[in-house]
C-alpha cells in the first residue's frame, strides 16, 4: 500500500498536509538537533520539516523516503537502534496511534534523547472531530485505521509525564470539518478539542 499511501499527499490530503506542516513550523525553531522521525513513512513530513533521519519498519515506504533525501533506518519505535542520549528531538507524526505500546515507545524516546531533548507528537486525538471519524472507519475495517488505537489528550499527557517528560508547548490546528478541508488555516496555541490535529512538545530534563 506504499504507493497509495504516498499518493494521498498529492491528492485528497494535500491541503490537510499543508495545514499540519504550517503548524509544525511554529515549534521547529526551539527544537535541538539531531532530529529523527520515528514512523517516517514515505518521508513527506521529514522533507517538508528538514528532518534529516527517519526510522520505519516498512522497507517499501523507506525506499520512497530515501529517494526524498532522508537517511532511513529499518526498525520500530519500541526498540530504537540508537545508544542512550544521542538525539536532540524525536518526532512521532501520526504514528503514536499505531504503535503496540505507547508507554514503551515514550520510554525508548526518553532513553535515546540528550539531556534537554524533546519529543514531538503529531496526533489525531480520540475525541476530536477527525478522531471520531477515524474511529468509525476503524469499526468498518478500514485498511489503515483498523490497526489504530486513538488516545485522549489527558491520556497522552499522562503517558508523557509517566515516562519522565514535561509538556512544554501545545499547538492545535485543522478546525475545518473532516472531508471539507478547502483552505489553509493558521494554528492556534494551546490545546483545543475542536482541532483535528494536535502537536505536543515535551521535554526531557536537562540534568537527565
Amino acid at each position: 500500500m506504499a504507493a497509495d499511501y504516498d499518493a494521498w499527499f498529492e491528492g485528497a490530503g494535500k491541503t490537510v498536509f499543508d495545514i499540519e506542516v504550517r503548524a509544525f513550523r511554529e515549534v521547529l525553531p526551539s527544537l535541538p538537533r539531531p532530529w529523527l522521525e520515528v514512523g517516517v513513512g514515505s518521508g513527506r513530513f521529514a522533507r517538508a520539516l528538514g528532518i534529516e533521519m527517519g526510522l520505519d519498519p516498512s522497507i517499501r515506504v523507506a525506499e520512497i523516503a530515501q529517494k526524498r533525501g532522508i537517511a532511513v533506518l529499518l526498525g520500530t519505535a519500541e526498540q530504537l537502534p540508537f545508544a542512550e542520549r544521542v538525539l536532540g528531538t524525536l518526532f512521532l507524526i501520526v504514528t503514536f496511534c499505531f504503535v503496540a505500546s505507547p508507554r514503551h515507545v515514550l520510554q525508548e524516546a526518553y532513553r535515546v534523547l540528550l539531556p534537554g531533548g524533546k519529543v514531538v507528537l503529531g496526533l489525531v486525538l480520540r475525541d476530536s472531530p477527525l478522531g471520531r471519524l477515524y474511529q468509525e472507519k476503524k469499526r468498518q475495517g478500514h485498511r489503515y485505521y483498523k490497526h489504530a488505537t486513538f488516545c485522549s489528550y489527558a491520556e497522552v499527557t499522562r503517558l508523557l509525564e509517566e515516562a519522565g517528560f514535561t509538556v512544554e508547548r501545545v499547538v492545535s490546528t485543522l478546525f475545518q470539518r473532516p472531508g471539507q478541508v478547502e483552505h489553509l488555516e493558521s494554528p492556534r496555541q494551546g490545546f483545543s478539542p475542536d482541532g483535528g490535529f494536535t502537536i505536543i512538545v515535551a521535554g526531557k530534563a536537562s540534568n537527565n
